[in-house]
């Protein structure tokens, strides 16, 4: 079912999405705890960005089993595999901290100051912080890796010059 969509696998569709969407997302909830009038306005997008990236997250790992059938088991495949492994619990932290993010600024809309006490608002703006900066360290590392293993080989066999012609050519 997540193998190939008009016969190109649906991995590298998915993935791509995913690289954009789960970065976003981290960026938006971090924006929205640390600044309140962007918060107000925002209102549901940095949860609603986040959902979508938890449902992209399966996804792509879905997706990359299946592509995982069709292609040669190589260790930079096996590093990539074992660090896609690791996002989604960054992605579900950055939902929960969105959420109660969303659940704590309800009624600020209407204020003309954030809620007391503060110390949660702090905690609200570390959490985010915290958890955004994880998962957009893990996707990109997850990205790296998913483009080493893909283009390795590419790159290794041939070597471009400063013109940027082949040498092999």
């Amino acid at each position: 079912m997540f193998d190939l969509v008009a016969g190109l696998p649906l991995h590298p569709l998915v993935v791509h999405a995913t690289e954009v969407i789960v970065p976003s997302a981290a960026l938006v909830v971090a924006v929205a705890a640390l600044w309140p009038a962007f918060r107000r306005w925002a209102r549901f997008l940095p949860l609603g960005l986040v959902l979508v990236a938890l449902f992209l997250v399966p996804l792509s790992t879905q997706s990359g089993e299946a592509l995982q059938e069709r292609i040669p088991e190589t260790p930079l495949i096996e590093t990539h595999i074992e660090m896609a492994e690791g996002l989604l619990p960054w992605v579900f932290g950055l939902a929960v901290v969105a959420a109660v993010l969303l659940w704590w600024g309800w009624d600020e809309r209407e204020a003309t100051s954030p809620r007391d006490p503060k110390w949660v608002s702090l905690a609200l703006a570390v959490g985010a912080v915290l958890f955004a900066a994880g998962t957009v360290v893990e996707a990109v590392q997850i990205g790296h890796s998913g483009a080493t293993a893909t283009w390795s080989h590419v790159a290794g066999s041939t070597t471009l010059s400063p013109s940027g012609s082949s040498e092999n050519d």
